[in-house]
This record gives C-alpha cells, sequence and structure tokens, in this order.
C-alpha cells in the first residue's frame, strides 16, 4: 500500500503563537512603519469629534441663537396687509430695525460706521443679551441709553457713561456688548453692533430715500409645536411679500449646514495626512517583507504552506494597526480639545467637548482598513515564495506581475479612496475631481521621482569626486527610499505651500485694489439737498472728489411679461433689491461683451440698460429681453441692450444694472462719492466733521476694511496651517520611518566602506549629499506643483495675476531641506559606531 502524506492542518492559534514569535525582535520597528499614520488617524478622530460635538451644541442651543421662536425677516417695507397679520402672531413680540450708520465718540471724537439696531420688545425671548454690567440689557430701552459692542468700546477707549451721537441725538452708553444671540466672533470684528431703543430711531433723522432697512419681527409661542407648519402653510405668501422665515428647527439646520463646509475642509485635510501615511506604510511593509524572505522561504522547505505564511505576516500587520489606530484615536480625541480654541472666532454657539465614540471606533475601523489595505501589495508576494528562495534568495527575485490579486488590491485601494472621499463631499463630481487632483499630484511626484533617478544615472560624471558619487548613487540603488520620500514630502510641501500662496493672491488682490491711486473712503447715502455741501466740506480739507454717482433703489416686477407668480423658477430675480445707476460712458472698471452699449437716450426712445454678465446669467435673462422695473412705484419697461463683464475687485462703485443717462435724473436717488484720504489722522478728522454736519451720511474707511481683511484671512489661514500641519508633520514621521527602515542595509554599506578605509567624516558627507538632494528634489516638485496650482485657481479662480513671493518661496525650499539633512543624519548616526568586524560576524 502507498504511503500518503498526512494532510497538514494548522491552527490558527499556532498562526498566532508564530506571528508573536517572529515579531519579537521587530515590534518597535513594525510600530514605527505604521505611526504613520498615527497623525492622520488622529486628525480624522479629532475633526469627527469636533463635529458631533458641534452638532449636539447646535441642537442644544438653537433656541438661544434663534432668540425667538419665530423671526420673519424683510428688506422691503411691510404692507398694511402683511402689518396687520403680523400683529396677530406668537403671544409675545419684538421688533428690530438693523441698518449702517456712522456713529461718534464725543469724548475722543472718534467715528466708525456700525450695524445699528433699533429695538423694541422683550428680545430675546431665549439666551440673553451679555452685557457689562449685566443690568445694562434690561434696562437700556427705558431711557435715550446705547449698548455699544466690546471691540468698539477698546477701540476708541470708551466707558460705560461716556456719550454717543448717533444721528441728530446723543445717547448715553449704559453698557459693553459682549455677545448676541447667534453672534460670532468674526462678525463682531467686521461689524460691530449698537443697540439702541426703537422709540428714538425716528429722533435720530437717520432714515432717508434709499437707506436700507432690514426689519426683523420676533415672537414667542407658549406652545411653539406648530410654528414649523405655519412657516410651511404660509411660505408662498411670505415670499410674495419679501419675507424670510427662521424657526428653531430652520436654524438647526442652517447652522449645521454652514460648518459642513468647515468640517469637511478638515477631514479631507487630515485625510491627505492618511494618504501620505499610506505611502509610509506601503514602503515600509515592502521593506520589511523583502528582509524576511529568507525566513519565509526556510520556513516553506520546513513544510509551511504559502498561504499560512501569508496568515502570519497579516496577523502581524494587524495587530500593529490596531495599536496605531487606538493611538491615533486617544491622540485625535485631546486634539479636538484645541478645535475650539482654534475656530473659537468663528461658532456661534458654547462648544462642550466630550468624547464622541462614534468618532472614535470611525477611527479605529479606518486605521485597520488603511493599515492591511495598504500593506496587502506587499503581504501578497508572500505567496509566491518558493522554498528554492531559500538557496537561491541573493540570485532571484519573487515576481507578482502575474498575481490579479494585486490589481484587485488596487483597485480597492482606488475605491476606497473615492468612496471615503464622497462621504465628506456628498458630490460625486466634487469627489472625482479631489480624487483625480490627489492622483494627478502622486503621479507626477512619482514621474519626477523616476525622472530625477534616471538623470542621476545617466548624467553623472564620472570626473566628480568618489564622496558625491556614491551620496547620489544611493539616490537609484536597490530599496532606496527616492519614490516613497519624494511623494509624502513632495505632496506635503506642495500641500502648505499651494495654502499660503493662495492666501498671499488673496490679500494681494485686495491690496492691489486698494492701491495708492485708488479711493479710500467712501460715502454714501448722501441726499441730493446734501451733495453740494459735502462737496464744500471734502474741497475744504484739499482732498480730491473721485467717482460721484447715483444710486436709485428699484426691484423688477416683470421679465419678458412675466411676474414673480407666474415665473416659479426664477422668484429670486423679482424678490431682491437693486441699486441702479444711469451713466452716458462706461467707466475703467467695465468691458461690453455682448450687444451694444448706448449711454443716452431722448424721451419716448426705447431704454436699452446694460447688465453685468453674471446677474444676467443668474436672473435668466439675455440680450434684447424685455425687464420692468418698479422705481419707487413707477413701472419703467425697459430692454437689455448689452452685457458687461465688471472688474468688482477694483476699488470704485460698480452696479449689476446701469441705465443710461435721460431716465431716471428726477427719481428719488441718494448720491456716494469716494476721496483718497492721506493719512489716519486727517481721515480721523474729516470722519468726525461729516458725522458732524451731515449725520445721515455712512462713511467706509476702506483702509480699515483691508486691515479688517487681513485679520480675518490671518485667522483663516492659521486654522488651514493648523491642519496642514498634520500633513507635514506626517511627512517627516514618513521620513523618519524611511531612514529607520533602510538602517540594516545603510549599516552594512558603512561597514564595507569603512572597511576599506572610509573614515566616519566622509561617511556622513555621502549621507548628507544624498539627504541633500533628495530634500531638494523632494521640496522643488512638491513647490513646481504649488505654484502650478495657485496659477490656475488665480487665473481661473480670482482672476487674478500670480507672482510666487521669491523670499518665502526660497525659506519654505530651504527649511524642507534642512529638516531633511538633519534627520537623515541624526537618524544614522548610530551606524557610524558600528565596528567593521560586524559584517563578518552576522555573514557568518
Amino acid at each position: 500500500m502507498q504511503n500518503k502524506i498526512p494532510r497538514q492542518r494548522i491552527k490558527f492559534s499556532w498562526l498566532f503563537k508564530m506571528a508573536w514569535r517572529d515579531s519579537r525582535k521587530n515590534r518597535s520597528r513594525l510600530l514605527l512603519f505604521i505611526s504613520s499614520i498615527v497623525l492622520g488617524i488622529a486628525a480624522l478622530v479629532a475633526v469627527y469629534s469636533f463635529k458631533d460635538n458641534l452638532q449636539h451644541d447646535i441642537d442644544a442651543q438653537a433656541k438661544e441663537l434663534t432668540g425667538a421662536d419665530l423671526v420673519l425677516d424683510s428688506r422691503k417695507g411691510v404692507t398694511k396687509a402683511m402689518q396687520k397679520m403680523l400683529d396677530t402672531l406668537g403671544n409675545e413680540r419684538s421688533q428690530e430695525k438693523t441698518f449702517a450708520s456712522m456713529i461718534y465718540f464725543k469724548k475722543g471724537g472718534g467715528s466708525r460706521l456700525v450695524q445699528m439696531k433699533a429695538l423694541k420688545g422683550d428680545y430675546p425671548y431665549y439666551g440673553t443679551l451679555e452685557t457689562i454690567p449685566l443690568e445694562a440689557a434690561e434696562n437700556f430701552q427705558s431711557g435715550q441709553d446705547a449698548l455699544v459692542d466690546q471691540t468698539l468700546m477698546l477701540q476708541f477707549g470708551a466707558k460705560v457713561g461716556d456719550s454717543l451721537k448717533v444721528g441728530d441725538i446723543s445717547f448715553k452708553i449704559l453698557g459693553t456688548l459682549v455677545k448676541a444671540p447667534g453672534q460670532t466672533g468674526i462678525a463682531a470684528t467686521v461689524a460691530p453692533t449698537v443697540y439702541i431703543p426703537m422709540q428714538f430711531l425716528a429722533k435720530t433723522n437717520l432714515i432717508k430715500t434709499g437707506s436700507r432697512i432690514n426689519n426683523k419681527f420676533y415672537y414667542k409661542y407658549n406652545d411653539p409645536s406648530g410654528v414649523d407648519e405655519w412657516v410651511k402653510k404660509n411660505e408662498s405668501k411670505l415670499e410674495s411679500e419679501g419675507f424670510d422665515a427662521d424657526t428653531v428647527e430652520s436654524r438647526k439646520e442652517q447652522t449645521g449646514r454652514s460648518f459642513k463646509d468647515v468640517n469637511r475642509f478638515l477631514a479631507l485635510s487630515g485625510f491627505i495626512a492618511l494618504l501620505l501615511g499610506c505611502v509610509g506604510v506601503g514602503s515600509a511593509i515592502h521593506v520589511y517583507i523583502q528582509e524576511k524572505l529568507s525566513a519565509i522561504a526556510t520556513l516553506r522547505c520546513l513544510g509551511l504552506k504559502a498561504r499560512h505564511a501569508f496568515f502570519i505576516y497579516l496577523i502581524q500587520i494587524f495587530f500593529i494597526g490596531l495599536v496605531a489606530a487606538v493611538l491615533g484615536a486617544v491622540i485625535g480625541t485631546g486634539i479636538q480639545f484645541l478645535l475650539p480654541v482654534v475656530l473659537k472666532d468663528f461658532l456661534p454657539v458654547e462648544i462642550t467637548m466630550r468624547v464622541s465614540w462614534a468618532a472614535v471606533a470611525q477611527g479605529i475601523l479606518l486605521g485597520l482598513i488603511i493599515s492591511i489595505l495598504f500593506a496587502l501589495p506587499s503581504l501578497l508576494s508572500v505567496r509566491k515564495i518558493s522554498p528554492l528562495n531559500a538557496i537561491r534568495i541573493s540570485f532571484e527575485r519573487t515576481s507578482q506581475k502575474q498575481d490579479p490579486f494585486i490589481w484587485l488590491v488596487y483597485l480597492l485601494m482606488t475605491a476606497f479612496v473615492v468612496g471615503f472621499t464622497h462621504l465628506q463631499m456628498k458630490n460625486w463630481i466634487q469627489t472625482l475631481v479631489f480624487t483625480l487632483s490627489i492622483g494627478i499630484a502622486f503621479l507626477l511626484l512619482i514621474l519626477l521621482s523616476r525622472v530625477l533617478m534616471f538623470m542621476v544615472r545617466k548624467l553623472l560624471p564620472n570626473s566628480i569626486s568618489y564622496l558625491w558619487r556614491q551620496g547620489f548613487a544611493n539616490l537609484y540603488r536597490p530599496n532606496n527610499q527616492t519614490l516613497m520620500l519624494t511623494v509624502s514630502i513632495g505632496l506635503s510641501t506642495a500641500f502648505i505651500c499651494t495654502l499660503f500662496f493662495i492666501q498671499g493672491i488673496l490679500m494681494s488682490r485686495v491690496t492691489l485694489s486698494s492701491g495708492s491711486n485708488q479711493p479710500n473712503l467712501v460715502m454714501f447715502d448722501i441726499q441730493n439737498t446734501q451733495k453740494k455741501g459735502l462737496d464744500s466740506l471734502t474741497k475744504s480739507f484739499n482732498l480730491p472728489l473721485m467717482n460721484q454717482v447715483p444710486v436709485i433703489t428699484m426691484r423688477i416686477e416683470e421679465i419678458n411679461g412675466k411676474t414673480s407668480s407666474a415665473d416659479t423658477s426664477n422668484r429670486r430675480a423679482y424678490r431682491n433689491e437693486i441699486r441702479a445707476t444711469y451713466q452716458d460712458s462706461l467707466t475703467a472698471a467695465e468691458q461690453i461683451v455682448a450687444g451694444k452699449w448706448i449711454g443716452k437716450v431722448k424721451p419716448d426712445e426705447t431704454i436699452y440698460i446694460s447688465l453685468d454678465q453674471r446677474y444676467a446669467s443668474q436672473i435668466h435673462v439675455g440680450l434684447n429681453d424685455k425687464i420692468v422695473f418698479n422705481v419707487q412705484g413707477m413701472m419703467i419697461p425697459t430692454v437689455v441692450g448689452s452685457l458687461r463683464e465688471v472688474n468688482w475687485s477694483r476699488m470704485q462703485t460698480n452696479f449689476r444694472v446701469v441705465f443710461p443717462a435721460g431716465v431716471l435724473e428726477r427719481a428719488p436717488q441718494f448720491h456716494v462719492l469716494m476721496t483718497r484720504v492721506p493719512t489716519n489722522e486727517l481721515s480721523a478728522k474729516f470722519q468726525g466733521e461729516v458725522v458732524q454736519h451731515f449725520p445721515n451720511v455712512s462713511v467706509i474707511d476702506l483702509d480699515l476694511v483691508l486691515k479688517l481683511l487681513d485679520e480675518l484671512l490671518g485667522k483663516i489661514g492659521f486654522v488651514i496651517q493648523f491642519m496642514a500641519g498634520f500633513s507635514m508633520v506626517t511627512g517627516w514621521i514618513v521620513l523618519i520611518s524611511a531612514v529607520l527602515t533602510s538602517k540594516n542595509q545603510r549599516t552594512r554599506e558603512s561597514i564595507l566602506l569603512r572597511t576599506m578605509g572610509a573614515s566616519k567624516k566622509q561617511i556622513l558627507a555621502i549621507n548628507a549629499i544624498e539627504y541633500f538632494f533628495l530634500g531638494a528634489f523632494a521640496a522643488g516638485a512638491g513647490l513646481i506643483l504649488a505654484i502650478g496650482g495657485s496659477w490656475a485657481m488665480a487665473k481661473f479662480t480670482f482672476d487674478a495675476a500670480f507672482v510666487p513671493p521669491f523670499p518665502a518661496t526660497l525659506l519654505l525650499f530651504a527649511s524642507v531641506i534642512l529638516l531633511v539633512v538633519v534627520t537623515g543624519i541624526l537618524s544614522t548616526r548610530s551606524i557610524l559606531n558600528q565596528p567593521p568586524l560586524k559584517i563578518l560576524r552576522s555573514g557568518s
């Protein structure tokens, strides 16, 4: 009877035991390999936890955000029929009129454009107006008193009890306004608020022709359960009257929706750091498996099946990945407590931070998936190792070209990236654009690293010194780290530099718009009777009269014979108030792109108007379309005669709708005057005179606006750089991992060189040369991507010129190189301390 080889049966517990034993000398290395994903997991856990906590607090504080059960808001005047309906709503009512106005501090003589709120009633019904002293919020409506935003109080050195001039009358500052319902720190900085009692609004004499008043009506119900149903039932009536409705539920949705983009950006920033970590995992596991080939082949000689060898190393990766994922989740849970500090100026609610176990679970699961998925291409090669590799491992390489599972793994990787991105974007077009952008960046960096290795190999002259030749040769030696480091460091450099460049584009665009030949002071709401007097005042300060234009307020009544009730898909065109002008010639910021410009018409002639091309697209009209405008009750039929491209970044008055001269001269109107004031001292003095003599005229200091924009962009930039820092640190960890991954090989090379007589100094120089050019090429590749991407954004998105800031770019380039060289040298210094005999002992 023929002897049969018994069927091999290996218990799963034995595989765990072998994985444990094999990892004893390599656990720290394995953990280092996987550590490159720790910060990516940490960033995502922090973002997810922050999102969960933010949504929880928005839900909990929605009533305080709204301040009432129902808020009705309109920029139109309130009709008698609508007022009658408003008077029947709610059990308690409050009213607020909001508009822009100048204020004047009598004690210090300072003036500033503010958001004025005239309030009547006990609003807010939920939450409070936070003031110093506390009782000021309750008492300011009892007398001729005001609440002034704390930023204004600090800016002008004002104190409670000082006098504040608003229009024709003065108010006593009863308290400092710290916070109002729904107000953020950024909103208070850009548009500081002043509250006055509505009963004194008429006496200020601020409401004039063309004044833009926002009417808000606040309602509190004893039983608010039917509010949302009432809003839905009366939606069409409210819309026809020009009213927006806001309830506690709608505010929850609106506030949560407004932070979705922020959370999306933060999550994608963390995901980019995670992708960089994936590159490190894949490369490090590849080197680790290559070092294990002889051990695996020996096990195969002893009868171990290929699939069992595969499972041994898969178990190692699983548990090391689990440790890294848990570590990342713990770090991310800690980092989440920093995000409210970073984003404090943008948050409308008080954040109560707590551990989000759902976010922790997501992070751990994500870490496990990534650890295994990106290690699989190297792990699958274990299945192809033959027992014969034990004796010919030095001469034969395993091939994975014919393994169909490799392509399946690559497909799963792509599906994972696309799927995760879609979970953040919720839009397939945006998902594909982001994925393709990252993919193209990866491919370009891979291509550039291949080009580097080819150029070094083919173009390196033999005449240079040995140290330089050896340092360059390390860039393309077997198991080199050129590809991985070029991709990881290059992509993190590109990410951070692109954000830096775009922030610079935005700032330079605003700065150029307010150059030395541009006006820096704008006065509006100038009535016809005030025009000559204000011109004289301006000339008395030796200031130029620049860009004087009339402004007429109107609304669209019909488009091609259709009213708002008939044209339901285009209701916003009829709803919004339009501020138009008339002129007989185009300004320097306007250019006709379609049709023919007509600058003047005679009575009874067809009125051909010109529209901004973007506005025309928004309201779905084109050339020769007919529009009827309601100008203060008078219907004026017009025809679209031309479309203009308007440079809105230019600091001058620009309009979406321009009439020809000869039509609107007698319509109710106000005027805008722009001038340039050379110094801040003269500007403050001039503004004070304007407020004293023309209290209804509002003044915008464009230099102050520029300063606020700079501050705002700085805060946004800090948030962006905070998240981009995860990518940079991950790139640095990948660098350390790559250096230590190749430590064994570098040790052998170093000892061989020392055996042949090389000194420690020479070996150090070889390593420094390698890392210098590796860092230079990775940083250069990243900068090329950043400059290309920033140029495309500047040209196609911001319509601005882009010139990279040379000093800052050079500093970024040098910093990345220095980081790579220092890390590489410090991480390989221990190699120099190995005695040459070690190579002989390891060989035996």
